[in-house]
């Protein structure tokens, strides 16, 4: 099994190997963002490429974490970790954080 720490690096590689964009951080958010919006209209068009959009938006947003020094594995576990803890309540027919669960 490939690990997301993996990925990152090897899109890293890729992007170095071929030239692409690896310290402007404005245009990677730009990038990344584009990629966004073509997953979105191939959702929005049912179109048959939704998922390799949606790998072209993690390209860029591991690029992206890699440019900025984050090890977006580390982070995205972390991350994880800490929403479990939350707690929500529907507040007017809003989901609504309350607080962190002591755990």
């Amino acid at each position: 099994m490939t690990n997301l720490k993996e990925l990152q690096q090897a899109v890293w590689e890729n992007k170095v190997k071929h030239g692409f964009n690896t310290t402007d951080v404005p245009l990677e958010f730009s990038y990344t963002y584009g990629e966004l919006a073509e997953a979105f209209h191939a959702y929005r068009k049912k179109l048959p490429d939704i998922g390799e959009e949606l790998a072209d938006v993690m390209i860029y947003l591991l690029g992206l974490a890699t440019i900025l020094h984050v090890d977006l594995e580390d982070e995205l576990v972390k991350k994880i970790e800490k929403n479990a803890k939350r707690k929500y309540e529907m507040i007017d027919g809003v989901l609504t954080r309350k607080e962190e669960a002591e755990i």
